[in-house]
């Protein structure tokens, strides 16, 4: 019953919903999601009717503990959508297996200019110019406390942390202060299962200053004296060269983190797969397809190299289980997408996992975990 709700959920979005949808600006439909989102997850009716209509599990297949946490599956979804982490409950309900949310800063923060996304439909990519807009750590802290642990019950939640997007943080002294508030006021809190460093967002004021060797270590340098309890993860760009990133990664062995996150938006247009025109004039960088195998190579090079000494979650391009799988056997232990959701539906989270079983069975694999990897190591 639940495969056949998914299909015909999928067949509505994709000829009913979704064209309606694509009428309006993404800044207005991603605005209506959130607030509608907000007013129907607070009814455990429809929560409890999204959860048997779309999520899907297996947990001896997809169950997997990853930094001493369990995952009852390994899609997450990605930074970016629920920058305020006002979506939890229907997030969770829809089958996520957990969820990053921000990213957030220590101050509110408005954002760049509007637009924030322009969506290219044939070429499967939004471009995304919010410029981490965000209520700022301490309002989110107060969100967060709000949820009733039940909210949390196997469902990890990360923390994607960035610098606050201002002239005010534009010295590398005043934007570790930024990070290293943030943190502090977390852990304060106890709240988040990780952390993840967001040292890649494009559209930020300075740009990404944290993305050269010296002054990632002078980060991670003040983010080792907080002792942190969770574990910590670095979101990485996706535009760098290997031997540029590898020197990024070194780096972070050196330091205590856990994982690293493969990859943020493409910001190169004159190498990406464009199917629609892209007006010079559109500010911002390509999530979904055009970052897919960007991220899929850095993902087969991380883990060749770092496979023993980093978790990989890999993110960019996912629309579909054999998407999914494919990042997964390249070394990534767990995956997350947003575009993908947006432009097939919010089923396809459970498609997926639902497909990914499949395709272990196939590969005669008892468990995900047999499947990390196993296409870098030849």
């Amino acid at each position: 019953m639940v495969s056949l709700i998914s299909r015909a959920s999928n067949v509505i979005y994709r000829h009913g919903v979704k064209p309606i949808l694509f009428r309006f600006k993404p800044d207005a439909v991603h605005n209506a999601l959130l607030k509608q989102g907000s007013l129907l997850q607070k009814s455990s009716l429809i929560r409890h009717a999204l959860r048997v209509s779309w999520a899907y599990q297996n947990t001896p297949k997809l169950r997997q503990t990853v930094f001493g946490i369990q995952f009852n599956n390994p899609v997450g979804l990605s930074a970016g959508f629920d920058k305020n982490f006002e979506l939890v409950p229907i997030i969770k309900s829809i089958g996520f297996g957990f969820m990053e949310g921000g990213s957030l800063t220590l101050h509110d923060c408005a954002g760049n200019p509007r637009p924030w996304f322009y969506r290219l439909p044939k070429t499967k990519s939004l471009v995304v110019n919010a410029g981490l807009a965000n209520h700022g750590v301490k309002a989110i802290i107060e969100r967060l406390k709000n949820y009733t642990a039940a909210n949390f019950k196997d469902f990890p939640l990360n923390i994607s942390i960035a610098k606050t997007n201002s002239q005010k943080t534009s010295t590398d002294t005043e934007a570790i202060a930024d990070y290293v508030g943030s943190l502090t006021l977390l852990q304060k809190a106890k709240l988040g299962d990780m952390y993840t460093l967001n040292i890649s967002c494009p559209n930020t004021y300075g740009g990404e200053p944290f993305t050269t060797p010296a002054r990632l270590d002078a980060l991670l340098k003040a983010t080792d004296k907080l002792n942190l309890k969770q574990p910590l993860i670095i979101k990485m760009p996706v535009h760098m060269p290997w031997s540029e990133l590898d020197g990024l990664l070194n780096v972070a062995t050196k330091h205590s983190v856990q994982g690293v996150t493969v990859s943020n938006l493409a910001k190169d247009r004159s190498k990406a797969n464009l199917k629609d025109p892209l007006p010079d004039a559109v500010k911002g960088n390509l999530s979904g397809a055009p970052s897919r195998e960007l991220s899929n190579e850095l993902i087969k090079q991380t883990y060749r190299k770092y496979g023993e000494r980093f978790v990989i979650i890999g993110v960019g391009g996912v629309f579909s289980a054999e998407d999914a799988y494919a990042k997964i056997k390249l070394g990534a232990t767990l995956v997350e997408l947003i575009t993908g959701m947006i432009f097939e539906g919010p089923q396809l989270v459970g498609q997926i996992n639902k497909g990914l079983v499949r395709l272990l069975e196939r590969d005669g694999y008892k468990n995900i975990r047999e499947a990390i990897g196993v296409d870098s190591i030849h």
